[in-house]
Formats: structure tokens, sequence, C-alpha cells
């Protein structure tokens, strides 16, 4: 994505099932899992660069004694600093001979982070802001374990204000910060509910007090908090909690919207938002490697117990589709296959658009991930070129005219040429993020090879997706005309996108979509005016008085317009000032047809088709459209 959108977040768990000193006879260290846990999560920094945060908790330790541990930072390269931060103490606390390495019981007692549970949480701030008291994990604290919740998550709800209601109507004083904030305060509230409910009954009998304290760390079950706290909650979530006892569940929505899988074996239970960090981590196959159910948490008890339950009625599976097209690292197997079958799904069009003259077009990408849909166009071209050779060697040998021009020619001429074009200078594009009144240092982000494009070629670079088109028209193609090329043609490996998201990515202003701006553009020049102002009251209308069946009045904004011209239009609105330069652009983007077939597992195509897999979608969408129109800005939820 040659634009900066944030988007999900990262999450980790590492729970030990062995005591420490099994991890310190057989892999030197008692901070096994605490290294494990680093490993996951810098295996997942493409999450979030916003912030980060972990969390550790000790089982077994004295009345008196601290046992849950949180570290949080937002600054610059946040996970580094944490861990930076945390070994600095911890080799000041050997050097001081505090704490010897060999024997486990004193890394335990006199650092923090030495113990049997750890979780880790990396922040894209979609919202909340990005000071440290936004950033997870959040922390609910009693004096009881089983009180004591740290809560993490990749997600977003669309119903915090009703939420927070309920809050209020049971008599809570909740602070509105952020959805996070919300589900925590509800599930501590179902939690305190819960021990309640086994003080009452265990005091009843007679009990002293330290055997009811041991029952209730045994009796409480978080798949059954989780079953009351969720019941109301609308949007995509993958959730991660440890309670001061030493359980820890992680939970998944309904439509397995975010992504989240777990391994396990008689050492460990790891999750992560990933598939192939927990593959590199523990050096396991893919196939290892599960999926955590939409609806589902994975409850493990402090005394090793692990068990899966469905905490929601499964909806039909709704797996974003951004994850494959973009966000998840492309070192996952199918994550490479489906991003190499979203390059190769443009071929048809970017044949016809360079009229298949492969011998006069140069074809790159956008840094850096779209590389893997590059190599899948790549390799759908020269298949299909391949087959060219083939079949008029096949017709020049029946009709008696092959000979070894022609054989030449076949096999030099005309083949597809891949370049390294566009180049992205990270160092300044982390400087303007910022400083983001210095608008005018935008231009300058992307640079571009000299000396490779002729003035005949054609130019084809492969972007993952274009979101606001504001990159393209203010750096890369300003910067790709400098080539001089015949034809610069941009290729987007996701549809044209259309519509807010409101499950994790941060996309809801409708306004700032390029394909938007220019459906709008279209009714304004065709004299259909009328159906902005339309569209507007029917969304109110639908606001005010929501439909039995939820309904998306903002695809009445497309409907007079084909993909092509919707296309074409964007081309105009992108485009910078020819400034002596005569050649022609084109923007082409992936079909929906062809972005399911490269993606038949992950249906989650609500910014592209406007289908929200929630009520909550249709109305964030009717939402963002009214915000639109009475030119009021920020998130639609």
């Amino acid at each position: 994505m040659s634009e900066f959108i944030s988007h999900e977040c990262g999450i980790a768990l590492v729970r030990l099932k062995k005591p420490l000193t099994y991890y310190q006879e057989k892999y030197g260290t008692a901070l096994w899992g605490f290294y494990q846990l680093f490993l996951l999560m810098e295996k997942q920094h493409n999450r979030g660069q916003d912030g980060a945060g972990v969390a550790c908790v000790k089982f077994d330790i004295a009345a008196g004694e601290p046992y849950m541990f949180r570290e949080r930072n937002v600054e610059t390269n946040p996970l580094d600093k944490i861990f930076q931060a945390l070994l600095g103490r911890y080799t000041t606390l050997v050097g001081e001979g505090i704490i010897h390495p060999e024997f486990p019981e004193t890394v335990k007692k006199n650092f923090d982070f030495c113990g049997e549970l750890y979780m880790g949480h990396l922040r894209y701030g979609t919202s909340g802001g990005y000071n440290l008291s936004a950033c997870h994990p959040f922390f609910r604290r009693s004096s009881w374990p089983t009180r004591n919740l740290m809560l993490a998550g990749n997600f977003n709800l669309t119903n915090t204000g009703e939420l927070n209601d309920s809050l209020i109507a049971i008599g809570q004083h909740p602070i509105f910060a952020t959805d996070t904030q919300a589900i925590l305060e509800r599930i501590g509230f179902c939690l305190d509910d819960e021990h309640e409910q086994i003080y009452r009954g265990l005091r009843g009998e007679g009990l002293p007090g330290t055997e009811i304290s041991r029952r209730i760390n045994e009796e409480i079950d978080p798949a059954r908090v989780l079953r009351t706290a969720a019941t109301n909650w609308d949007g995509g979530y993958s959730l991660v909690g440890v309670l001061g006892n030493g359980d820890a569940f992680v939970a998944r929505d309904p439509s397995g919207i975010r992504p989240c899988y777990w391994y396990e074996n008689e050492e460990v239970v790891a999750f992560a938002s990933e598939r192939a960090p927990l593959c590199t981590g523990f050096e396991v196959e893919p196939g290892d490697v599960k999926e955590v159910e939409p609806g589902c948490a994975v409850v493990m008890k402090k005394s090793g117990t692990v068990r899966v339950e469905r905490i929601r009625t499964a909806l039909p599976k709704t797996q974003c589709t951004f994850e494959r097209i973009y966000f998840s690292r492309g070192n996952d197997a199918d994550i490479y296959r489906e991003r190499k079958a979203l390059g190769a799904g443009l071929t048809d069009q970017i044949w016809a658009s360079v009229k298949g003259d492969l011998a006069n077009s140069v074809f790159s990408f956008i840094p850096n991930t779209a590389e893997v849909a590059y190599f899948g166009l790549m390799s759908e071209l020269r298949f299909r070129r391949r087959a060219e050779v083939k079949q008029t060697l096949l017709d020049a040998a029946k009709a008696g005219t092959l000979d070894e021009k022609l054989v030449d020619h076949l096999i030099l001429d005309n083949w597809p040429r891949g370049e390294k074009i566009v180049t992205k200078d990270v160092k300044l594009r982390t400087f303007i993020s910022q400083e983001k009144s210095r608008n005018n240092l935008a231009s300058h982000v992307y640079d571009v090879t000299y000396g490779v494009v002729q003035q005949q070629d054609n130019l084809v670079c492969v972007d993952d997706s274009i979101v606001r088109g504001t990159t393209l028209r203010r750096s890369i193609l300003r910067i790709l005309k400098r080539l001089n090329p015949k034809k610069i043609i941009i290729a987007s490996t996701a549809p044209q996108i259309r519509y807010p998201d409101c499950y994790g990515i941060d996309m809801s202003e409708i306004g700032k979509f390029v394909a938007f701006e220019a459906a709008i553009t279209l009714l304004k020049e065709r004299g259909q005016t009328s159906v902005i102002a339309e569209v507007y009251n029917l969304c109110r209308d639908e606001l005010a008085n929501p439909s039995a069946e939820p309904v998306n009045h903002v695809r009445k904004i497309y409907e007079p317009f084909t993909a092509e011209e919707i296309s074409k239009k964007i081309t105009e609105l992108v485009s910078p000032k020819p400034n002596g330069w005569k050649g022609e652009i084109e923007i082409i983007f992936q079909s929906i047809e062809h972005l399911h077939q490269a993606l038949p597992n992950h249906t989650g195509d609500w910014y592209f088709t406007g289908k929200y897999p929630t009520p909550g979608g249709y109305r964030v969408v009717n939402q963002a459209y009214v915000n639109y129109f009475e030119k009021a800005e920020g998130r639609s939820y």
C-alpha cells in the first residue's frame, strides 16, 4: 500500500506448561518464555508502531508479593525500547549478584518479567489517541487475584456507545475513552459477578478464607464470563486476557473478521495474530498451527488444562481480505500464494492496456508489500507469452515455415521485463509522519531509478491498494513522469475502496476515498446531483429508524456507473499536470471476481462491496455519509 493507513494491531500470548527449571535445563534460561514473547512480537512488528505493551503473571507467589507486571511504551520503536529496558534491568541485577541466572528461583523472585504467563500487544492508534493511557494491555486491579484482569486486543467495536450505556445502566461510571476500556469494564463486571456468586456459595458452606480463595481459583470460568460479557458486542475482535490467578483466554469474533492463530505442545501454548510468527518462533510446520475458530475462546486454567469453548453463535465467516492483500506479512505460505494470485488476476487488464507489447513495457512495483503480487503478475505474463510462443512454433512446424530466425525472434523478443523502479525513503516517511505539518516533504518520500525506462516504454507499477489517492497525486505519479515513459499504468491488487471500515482499519471517513470522490464528481458532471441529497435523506432516516434488514444506502452513489467509468475518473483526479510530459496515465483495479478467486477463504469485502457482516457496519456506512454531507470530520463510530 503506497498510502499509509493505521490498521490491525498485533497480539501475542505465551503460556508455559512446565516449571521454570525445565526451561533452564533444556534451553539454558528461565527467561525462555520472555524471549519467545519478544520473538512473536518482533515477527509481527508490521502490525503496530504507535505503541507496544507486555505483561507477565507469576504463579504461586506468596501473599504480600506482587505477581502481575506490565510495561508499555509509545515512543519511536516502542517494542525495542521495552525489551531493551527490561533486559537492562535484568543485566544490572545479574551484575549486582541479586540474580543468579543458573538458579531460576532467583530470576523469578527478583526480575519482574520472569513468570509462567506472558502477553503482548502491538498497537496502531485507530482510536483513543497515541498516549500511554490508550496503550494495551489495559489493567483492572483488585486485591483478589481472580478479579485482576489485563486485556489486549486487535479489534474495533461499532457499538461502544451502547456498551457504555449498558455499564451506566448497572450503576457504573465508565470513562469514555476507547472500545478497549468498554470491553475491559464489561468483562470486569461479569468477572466480579461470577466471583461474587462463587464466594457467597463457598462462604455459606463455612469454609475458611484460604480454602475459599483456592476454590474460587479453581471454579472461576473465563468462558462463562465471556459468554455473558460478549452478548452484545458488534465488531471484529481477537482478544487476549489474563487473570491474576493464572487463568488466561483468547477469544475471536463470531464472523472471524480479525485473525488469530495458536500452537500447543507439551511445553507451551502460544497465540499470535499471524500464523508465520508461530511457525518461526517454535520451528513448526504451518499444519501444526491452528486457527482460533470464530465465536470461540481458548481457555487456559492455571492448573494447566486447555479447552476450546464456544462463547458466541458462529456467523457466516467473513475474514478480512485486507489481511491477505496487505496487512499480514507475506511469508505465510497461503498468503504468499494468494498475493501471487492477486497479481496474476491483473494480467488481462494490463495486457490490454499495453496492447500486448511486452517488448516495450517495464514492470515494477511500489514498495514493498506489493512485491509478491508483482511476482505473480510476472509469472502469469511469462506463462502467457510461453503459450503464444508454443502455439506459433507448432503452427510454423505444421506449415513448414519453422526456421532459426523465427525461433530466435520468438525466444528473444516480447518477453516481460521487470525492474526495480520505485524506492521509498523510510526514514523520511517516519519524519514526515511525526511532523504532519511538513506536507511539502511528502513528494520526496518515494524516489525512482533513472536510466532504465525509455521514451517508447509503458511503465507498469503494481500497488497493493489505492485508498485516498493522495500519494499518487502528490508523489508517485509526479516522480514517475520524470522517467518520460510513453504510458504510466498503476495496477492495484485490491478493487476500488468505496466504503468505510469499522472493524480494525482506520478507514471510516468516506469523503476521503478517491473512488467515492470519483463517483460524486461523475454525478455532478452528469447532472445527477439530486442523488447526493437523496442518499443523505435515506441515510438519516435509516439511522433514526433502522430497517429490520440493514440497508447500505450509499451504494446508490455508485449504481449509475461501471467500475471502468469510476477508474477512468480516478485517473483524471490523481493525474498531475502535464508540465511538458505528453504521456498517458491509466489506473487499473482488481475485479471483485478475481479478488475472490485469489482469496477463496477470505470473503470479507465490505470496503469494496458495501456488504457488511454485522448490523453495526451498516450503521457506520450510513453515518459516514451523513458526516460527509454535513462536512463533519472524524470517525463515524
